[in-house]
């Protein structure tokens, strides 16, 4: 017996694909599933009434209509439940996604006026578009100016428009750049926080290998490295070049190889380990810094 085709699609209107059917004529519905995930069931529109009709379903197996499947198309249902859950989650990966390119940034501020204050830079900035945070950074000892500061917008089109050129504030010359720049670690010094590159990746299993993970995670942004614990303690380290994508990451419960994994921040202990050492006389710069290589605070949810 020749082997029979039925032609479904997922709507009457796209181009359908054949399907299969049994020695008996009849259609599984694992055959329509493999090829339409999450199929739950065929219908077709009757020529004679112009109605949609559903398809016998018996366990598992779709029967053909007066036992002929004819040249009709056939389009697939889907549970109502599963289709509005993949809607709204192709509407929070493509927010996620714009997010990760178009978020804005804490701007440094370089050069700036011993006597500028925070109103000062604000009253400049809001001249570019609406401004969330303004912050000259201050001696924790005397309370002057350390020179630099910080800008953040609500349009990454404004924040664009304020990098790309030089400003004049107070009669001096400044320079607005991004704070995962050379410049931002001399400026800052020690004692700022770090712009962290790095996320953790909790929930993993053991067989998601690392090459698996940064293929997975470049396609949010340039990976530069990743780090799986062994022995194994089913979490994982991934690092981006731009520490913007890891921000936009953390919270997010991914699917990766059929698992759901959680990304949160990977904060570094610079500061931890520097005060550890600085307690003992005689201490090790060396050994404070392989130290600060390597370790890295994770999440307690997941000790």
């Amino acid at each position: 017996m020749a082997e029979l085709y039925i032609r479904v699609g997922e709507d009457e209107n796209e181009e359908p694909m054949e399907i299969p059917s049994e020695d008996d004529g009849t259609v599984l519905l694992s055959t329509v599933a493999a090829q339409f995930p999450g199929a739950c069931g065929l219908r077709y529109r009757s020529p004679a009434s112009q109605c949609m009709r559903g398809v016998r379903l018996v366990e598992g197996i779709l029967h053909a209509p007066e036992n002929d499947w004819g040249s009709l198309v056939y389009v697939v249902n889907y549970p109502k439940d599963n289709k509005r859950k993949m809607d709204e989650m192709d509407a929070a990966s493509a927010v996620k996604m714009k997010r990760g390119i178009d978020r804005t940034s804490d701007l440094i501020i370089l050069g700036l006026p011993w006597k500028t204050s925070e109103q000062d830079l604000k009253d400049y900035f809001v001249t570019f578009g609406e401004v969330i945070m303004v912050q000259v950074k201050r001696d924790v000892k005397t309370g002057n100016s350390k020179g630099f500061g910080f800008v953040r917008f609500t349009e990454y089109e404004t924040q664009s428009k304020v990098i790309s050129q030089r400003h004049m504030i107070d009669g001096r010359w400044c320079d607005c750049k991004l704070p995962n720049s050379k410049v931002f670690n001399q400026y800052t010094g020690p004692d700022e926080p770090m712009r962290n590159c790095k996320i953790f990746v909790g929930r993993c299993t053991e067989d998601i290998t690392t090459d698996e993970l940064r293929q997975f995670f470049m396609q949010y942004g340039e990976v530069t490295d990743v780090f799986i614990p062994k022995p194994f303690r089913a979490f994982a380290f991934v690092t981006f070049s731009d520490d913007q994508v890891a921000s936009a990451l953390c919270g997010e419960d991914l699917i990766i190889k059929g698992v759901s994994v959680h990304i949160s921040n990977a904060e570094p202990k610079h500061n931890n380990i520097n005060q550890l050492f600085s307690n003992f006389p005689g201490r090790s710069p060396s050994l404070a810094a392989m130290f600060d290589q390597t370790q890295y605070r994770y999440p307690s949810s997941h000790v």
